[in-house]
């Protein structure tokens, strides 16, 4: 493993050089459309962070991805839209739930917000339940690491991906109506998706939006089979048992083995609807908007390898109902430059469904966030931000196999965000206070859970700085120290999960969860070149992890929550670099490349930990056409736990084109792209369902964006 980050650190410093010999004069005919390829760190303001910031300036690794290469990058799912970022990963349970993993870390410490307000669903629960969030509608989609991502909550402490969009208008069309559209096609499971925004200028002040989309895939097509060589191998032993008698439908364990070519119960419908209303002043602006999300999809099976496991092919029928508000006052005081309120509300509920149609267990959730901002006059070098922020849930889970009790949360946090900037010199420092109330209330036929309350008061606190080195290159280093309170499903979980096909036990005597964190990035660029790295470490005390036990609990596996200490720490780099200008045509070189490495102190690795990973494109720009191939390698994951088992590595070959028939200034634009061309059997280490369900296999893909 030292040899394989040695190699990705090598990677990274190759790019230094490179870049500094690009050349310094060249043709300005090619248009620039910094956004339309991947891995180019552009000097876009970061509105996720509290503060709008220059991406250049930002003290953490940040992306950015909008434009052409979101079109590109968009799936089901918003961690497989994110799967090719700097530091991102996915857990990959299945095509339609997959959350993003970032720097390793997963669940709880990785805020999935819209338009800054948490999703406000019960993803964070388990892997199996999907995100409410359409990327579909997505203007552009940030992700934010380090510092700022606390001042969204201690369970950020991972990051936060912000899926920005228009439901709420911020600004009157110039015209009496301003249309979006998006449409597309993905071969590997028949998918089929369209979806559209319209805002229409009532008056010179007002602006009414109305969005809607659909998306249905079948089962996903994969380039092999379902399950791992050592899991065929194990249910085709099976097969050659005695049949045992008292088993009213016996499993065909032969028939496991043989599954290829498609994962079963691995489909999905989806459809979306969404209006908002909005006054924008020269003083300020207010909003409101309702969303309704409905979505059936199925879980990949955990395919039965020997007698006594359960294997059963669960569908989840997801509806979510929503409110947001967002106001703004432009105080333009001598202490208060702006004043923002933003509310968001949902009633969310999902059903797990048996094969048969039925429900087997049901998921209730309504939760509220709001946040409170004053944003301070800037006053010379200083600017700063300093609100509260409050969220309120109510969980519920009814049925059989209710893992889980009726439980509820609230948490009410302040924080603060001082920007000192001198120039080449420039400070930041943030702070956060904390108290949660988590309370388990089961029924009376629930003996088998906690019932009683915690609370927890957090502090976390950050203090960081970058130097100008000169020309367009900044060095930061940044200090956070944090406190994350456990969540209800790390506290209280206690049964059997039918979606995860799995046996959940949680602590209800966990502590504080603590770590200091360090973090160093160089950013850079010119006429020719960006480039951008960082390097981390973490030091956890009473981390919280979940993993197997290698016990069987009612015919599944059961996956324990644990405390311990533990250590993270890796890198990030990207960059690309201008080969040659043809005319109006310029070739573009790219590569990016990410390590972590995880370990719980006194046990051995951490698991589900996403290996080594280099991407290497190449491409070529022109006013109407940009044609682009990458190579992308995974290491093998043979750093893993107790009962994980080890992640093979493999190689993805993936091309595209975008297409602009009549030039940038026309609002109709194409994307095509090949995706794993050779059809790669490909699993992800981050993934709890990696040996049962491996990624798409060969995808063609065609996607049309109308905008005007």
């Amino acid at each position: 493993m030292r040899v394989q980050l040695l190699g990705g650190c090598a990677i990274a410093a190759m790019l230094i050089p490179a870049a500094a010999q690009a050349q310094e004069t060249a043709s300005q005919s090619a248009p620039d459309r910094s956004d339309s390829y991947h891995h180019q760190p552009s000097n876009d303001i970061v509105v996720t962070g509290v503060l709008p910031t220059r991406r250049e300036d930002m003290l953490s690794s940040v992306a950015v991805v909008q434009g052409e290469q979101l079109t590109q990058a968009l799936r089901p799912s918003i961690g497989e839209t994110l799967q090719h970022e700097p530091g991102v990963s996915a857990t990959s349970f299945g095509p339609s739930a997959s959350r993003p993993v970032l720097r390793g870390l997963q669940g709880e410490r990785v805020r999935v917000l819209t338009d800054g307000i948490g999703s406000i669903d019960v993803s964070n629960t388990s892997v199996d339940h999907a995100v409410v969030v359409n990327s579909l509608l997505a203007d552009r989609i940030e992700v934010l690491r380090g510092p700022q991502s606390l001042l969204y909550g201690s369970s950020a402490i991972g990051g936060v991906v912000n899926v920005i969009d228009k439901r709420i208008p911020t600004s009157v069309p110039e015209k009496p109506f301003h249309l979006d559209a998006i449409a597309g096609y993905g071969s590997a499971a028949d998918e089929r998706s369209v979806a559209g925004s319209l805002d229409v200028a009532l008056s010179k002040n007002w602006v009414a939006h109305v969005d809607g989309s659909y998306l249905k895939s079948d089962d996903i097509r994969i380039g092999g089979h379902a399950l791992t060589r050592d899991l065929r191998d194990q249910a085709i032993a099976s097969s050659l048992l005695p049949a045992d008698p008292d088993e009213e439908e016996p499993i065909d364990f032969a028939a496991n083995a043989a599954v290829k070519g498609k994962l079963p119960n691995s489909a999905a419908k989806t459809w979306t609807a969404g209006a908002g209303i909005a006054y924008i002043g020269d003083r300020g602006s207010f909003g409101l908007s309702y969303s309704h999300y409905d979505s059936l999809y199925g879980v990949p099976i955990r395919l039965a390898t020997e007698p006594g496991q359960e294997q059963e092919a669960p569908r989840l029928s997801l509806q979510q109902d929503r409110l947001d508000a967002r106001a703004e006052i432009d105080a333009g005081g001598s202490v208060i430059d702006k004043v923002s309120l933003r509310l968001g509300y949902a009633d969310y509920q999902h059903f797990e469904l048996e094969e048969n149609g039925d429900v087997g267990t049901a998921f209730y959730n309504k939760g509220m966030e709001g946040r409170f901002e004053l944003t301070q006059t800037k006053h010379g070098a200083w600017r700063g931000v300093t609100g509260m922020q409050l969220f309120t849930r109510d969980f519920n889970v009814v049925g059989d196999e209710a893992f889980l009790p009726k439980n509820s949360t609230s948490q009410i946090g302040f924080f603060t965000l001082q920007q000192l900037d001198y120039g080449a010199l420039k400070f930041e420092a943030g702070a956060r206070y904390e108290h949660s109330d988590l309370k388990a209330r089961p029924g009376s036929d629930q003996d088998q859970f906690f019932d009683g309350s915690r609370s927890f008061d957090a502090f976390s606190g950050s203090l960081g700085a970058s130097y100008g080195l000169g020309g367009n290159w900044r060095f930061g280093v940044n200090l956070s120290r944090t406190e994350r309170a456990p969540a209800a499903e790390e506290l209280f979980a206690n049964g059997p999960h039918a979606g995860t096909e799995a046996y959940e036990l949680g602590n209800p005597d966990f502590k504080l969860e603590k770590s200091w964190s360090a973090e160093a990035i160089l950013r850079g660029s010119g006429e020719n070149y960006t480039f951008e790295a960082s390097a981390y470490h973490s030091w956890f005390s009473n981390f919280i992890y979940e993993d197997l036990t290698g016990e069987v609990e009612d015919g599944l596996p059961v996956y324990a929550f644990r405390q311990a200490d533990a250590r993270y720490y890796g890198f990030e780099a990207q960059g690309s670099l201008t080969l040659a200008r043809i005319g109006s045509a310029k070739i573009v070189a790219d590569a990016l490349g990410d390590y972590v490495h995880a370990k719980i102190v006194n046990v051995g690795p951490a698991p589900r930990i996403p290996p080594l990973r280099v991407l290497g494109g190449l491409g070529v720009q022109t006013p109407k056409v940009d044609v682009r191939g990458e190579v992308e390698n995974v290491w093998a994951q043979n750093r893993v736990s107790g009962f994980e088992t080890r992640t093979p590595g493999y190689t993805m070959v993936n091309a595209e084109i975008n297409v602009r028939p009549w030039g940038d200034t026309r609002p109709l634009s194409f994307a095509l792209s090949a995706n794993n061309i050779f059809d790669v059997n490909a699993r992800r280490a981050a993934s709890f369902l990696k040996d049962y369900a491996p990624l798409a296999g060969r995808d063609l893909r065609i996607t049309a964006r109308l905008n005007f």
